[in-house]
């Protein structure tokens, strides 16, 4: 891929995720998945009630609310303020994200007639606001701004579980009891991950990220067999727009090496895996995002500092290594822990270590 979309120089979170070997004094990039939200008292002073999905429909409060972690943390990076469930609520699917419990769905996916209730997503008719979002911020971030989606299975937990799960029993049940149709809600749900992924690059973000949070819950045969096929068609189909590809999910550490067979650039790796444990899973080529267990930032600042040590030497000075949480950050966290992080990451943290035969035993 290159180095990058346009003739501004490399930024350290599109190096690491490149896996591009810098100088001594290049530091680790950080950013936070779940950054922009309810843990910023800036946040809450501007969100207004009503549904996340109202909000995200306000272009001007949608880029507000992204930018505000890049002001107050300095971050590496921003991801846009949406969420997974946009492309299949603006296609009439019948999704709202109920507050204090997710994604709710009003006819829950059961069998093969719901197919034709999932039509082409048209960004530019369906989602205009996201890419009016995305046209400014592209203007006035000054880091790169990170695009995203849902991957096909944790949307499809979701449609057809009709709420967040904690056994996802109806998928795994229509995954293997009606494995056509399983395949064929795949392919659409991939097919609109396609389309908003593209469109957001076409308007000005410069990295993706794929969030499968909850492909944890399978066995690495059944992922292979049901899932694999249809991430790695959604890491293909946006390749050729050359801009970084992050693969992330919750739980997943029997899945990293699969995950990395998907095609994306970096792989996330939640708290449950060491990261050096996690090179050794994936493939030397791949660069890591990860991977502080959330939980540890409402510990004391002994305890949280600690921890980024073990993250930055687990690293060994690793050039693709993009540090931020194991997940999202809890809506407890005090923020002025955070501004620590990035401020610790900053001095700390070097990537000018060697990578030669890391990943080799894969």
């Amino acid at each position: 891929m290159p180095e990058t979309s346009d003739d501004r120089p490399l930024a350290p979170f599109l190096r690491a995720c490149r896996n591009l070997p810098g100088g001594p004094d290049d530091r680790v990039p950080v950013w936070f998945m779940r950054q922009a939200g309810r843990s910023l008292p800036e946040y809450r002073a501007v969100r207004g009630a009503g549904s996340i999905l109202d909000a995200i429909r306000d272009p001007e409060l949608s880029a507000e609310i992204t930018l505000q972690p890049v002001r107050r943390y300095g971050v590496d990076a921003a991801i846009l303020y949406s969420d997974i469930v946009v492309p299949v609520a603006a296609i009439g699917f019948g999704v709202d994200v109920a507050p204090g419990v997710g994604p709710v769905v009003e006819r829950p996916f059961a069998r093969a007639a719901d197919l034709e209730r999932l039509r082409p997503l048209d960004p530019e008719g369906d989602t205009p606001y996201v890419l009016e979002t995305v046209r400014i911020l592209a203007k006035e971030l000054p880091v790169p701004l990170i695009g995203f989606a849902g991957a096909p299975f944790t949307v499809a937990s979701y449609l057809i579980e009709g709420r967040p799960s904690r056994t996802y029993g109806k998928t795994k049940a229509l995954m293997h009891g009606e494995p056509a149709v399983w395949h064929q809600l795949m392919e659409r749900l991939a097919d609109l991950a396609i389309v908003s992924l593209r469109s957001q690059v076409e308007h000005g973000a410069r990295a993706l990220q794929v969030f499968d949070s909850w492909a944890g819950a399978l066995a690495p045969p059944t992922y292979e067999e049901f899932v694999l096929p249809h991430s790695r068609r959604v890491f293909e189909a946006v390749a050729d727009l050359g801009v970084p590809r992050i693969h992330f999910g919750v739980g997943t550490g029997e899945l990293l090496g699969l995950m990395a067979a998907a095609g994306a650039d970096v792989v996330g790796v939640d708290w449950r895996v060491p990261l050096d444990e996690a090179r050794r899973r994936v493939p030397a080529d791949r660069a890591l995002q990860g991977n502080l267990d959330p939980a540890l930032c409402l510990a004391p600042w002994e305890v949280v500092e600690a921890a980024v040590r073990d993250v930055l030497r687990r690293n060994a000075g690793h050039p693709g290594h993009v540090f931020n949480l194991g997940h999202g950050v809890l809506p407890e966290t005090d923020p002025s822990v955070l501004e620590r992080v990035v401020e610790l990451v900053h001095a700390e943290g070097r990537c000018d270590g060697p990578v030669d035969g890391e990943g080799a035993d894969r």
